[in-house]
């Protein structure tokens, strides 16, 4: 039932901001440099069928972590008939209680709710918080750059579908962004308004040092 309406999503994220290219297709190949643009084509006479299908959206994202919350790929990386196309595609699965912390990507972002209930929302440059409890077929877009996050708020699983307006939106987590890696403890600090002791726990539960 609601495929259609998935294939709309990326339609809208390919007509947002599709890239103008010259040839039919350029698959991505890994193995040549990658740039602004994107990767390098793979020699036309390889590309075979199997380059633009991807089954990876079937299986659910592991959510057993510290939020719930798992995603599934489908993005130039991992699906290199994305390459130039201007789009790309995730599945966010969210168990009962649990959340998306706030994040933000590069680009826009319009996302399906096909299980569950779920609020989702951002917030704007003007700290202003946008947000609303979807069901089962309702749609929600974030424009791009603003962090934004869903909360399962039902009471069965969560399944979110999203496209993107390019092949690599990029992610940049607030929560990690902090506490996974090796900022020192007294920066967080004066950034954060946070207290020392509840940094480091937060390091020590992220993977993060110093």
């Amino acid at each position: 039932m609601f495929f259609p309406i998935i294939i709309a999503l990326v339609l809208f994220a390919s007509s947002s901001n599709a890239n103008q290219i010259e040839f039919d297709y350029c698959v991505a190949d890994p193995t040549l440099p990658h740039g602004p643009s994107g990767y390098s084509c793979k020699d036309p006479t390889k590309v075979t069928t199997d380059d633009f299908s991807y089954s990876g959206l079937r299986t659910p994202g592991n959510s057993s972590n510290i939020f719930k919350f798992g995603v599934a790929y489908a993005l130039v990386n991992q699906f290199p008939g994305l390459n130039g196309m201007g789009l790309s595609m995730v599945r966010a699965d969210i168990e009962i209680g649990g959340a998306g912390p706030i994040h933000a990507h590069r680009v826009a972002e319009l996302a399906i709710v096909t299980e569950g209930t779920v609020i989702f929302g951002f917030i704007d440059t003007n700290n202003k918080p946008f947000y609303k409890t979807l069901e089962k077929g309702d749609l929600f877009v974030v424009p791009p750059a603003l962090g934004h996050f869903q909360v399962n708020v039902g009471k069965v699983p969560a399944v979110v579908y999203a496209a993107f307006a390019s092949p690599n939106p990029g992610i940049s987590t607030v929560d990690l962004s902090l506490f996974k890696n090796d900022l020192p403890t007294e920066i967080i600090q004066k950034i954060t308004l946070l207290d020392s002791a509840q940094i480091k726990k937060l390091k020590r539960g992220f993977g993060g040092t110093n």
